[in-house]
Formats: C-alpha cells, structure tokens, sequence
C-alpha cells in the first residue's frame, strides 16, 4: 500500500457516517418500498454496510457503467456493462454511489432511471468531490466533501487495486 500516502478517511469514521446515512435514509423511506441500486465496482462495499443500517424492508439491484478505464481522469463517456435486473417502474430507488465527482456519470444515471419510469430516484455517495463538478448534481445523501485529491480503498480503486483497503487515502500518483 506504498501508494498511499495519506489517510483521508478512518475505518472508524467510515463506520460512524455510515451509521447516521442509514438513520437518515430509514427515517425518509418509513412504510415506502426501496429499490437500492449499488454501482459497481467501487459502491460495493459501502453499500453492503449500508444496507444493513437501513432498517425497513428493502431490494437491491447492481448496474455497472464505466467513465474512467485505467485512467485518474473521467473520460465523460459513460457506458453501461452491467444493466439493472429488474424493472424501476413505479419503484422509489436509491442510487448508491461511491463518489461523485465531475457529475457526468450520476447525470447520465438519474436521466437513464427517470425515462424508465421510476417513481422516484434520489443520490447516496459516500464522497463528494463538489470542487470537480461540471453539471449541477446535489446528492439527497452525501458523505463526506473531499478536496480535488484522486483517493483510493473501502471500494474506490486505482486500475483495479486498493479497493480492499479498510479507509478512504489519498493515491500516490
């Protein structure tokens, strides 16, 4: 893990903000069916912890889109590789994300969910990156604010490496 060099974000304070997102969201979707939808690969992780702190009866689903390759910089061409399994139609979804940063792939996302006709689609991120953003995305639930830093670990990757690291650190480019 010579590549990191720094931690941004402990295990511990990971653990705790996850915790009070769970609340919130428990708390906003009480009697309403939920459709969460994990964004794969790097919202696995958060997701999974999340998902077990939202106490109301819940569904999950995967889609996997691509914007980087083996790249730090956002291509801004957004593809899907893995689809949904299940239709969105008259479902309240929750997109599970875990970090938005220039806006591209979120906004291709809650367009793409919304023309499928969801009852309603709203934003998790564990991280936020508001300095990078180029289109006009407010997640309902948000992390942490991070600076402009490329990070990597619990889920966020750099080429496929450090996803398994048990806090968010800043990539060593």
């Amino acid at each position: 893990m010579d590549k990191v060099k720094e931690v941004l974000i402990s295990e511990e304070e990971i653990t705790q903000k996850v915790k009070e997102l769970g609340a919130r969201i428990t708390k906003d979707y009480a009697g309403k069916p939920l459709l969460c939808v994990c964004i794969l690969k790097g919202s696995i992780l958060f997701t999974a912890d999340l998902i077990r702190e939202i106490n109301i009866p819940l569904e999950i689903d995967f889609m996997a889109v691509s914007s980087y390759g083996s790249s730090t910089e956002s291509s801004g061409i957004v593809r899907i590789l893995k689809d949904l399994d299940k239709s969105v139609e008259g479902q309240n979804v929750l997109i599970i994300e875990d970090i938005i940063d220039s806006g591209l792939t979120l906004q291709y996302l809650l367009n793409n969910l919304n023309n499928r006709k969801a009852e309603s689609v709203k934003v998790c991120t564990f991280l936020d990156k508001k300095e990078r953003r180029v289109v006009d995305i407010v997640p309902d639930y948000s992390g942490y604010v991070i600076p402009d830093k490329f990070v990597v670990g619990y889920g966020l990757d750099f080429a496929g490496k450090y996803r398994n690291l048990k806090y968010v650190g800043i990539y060593n480019e």
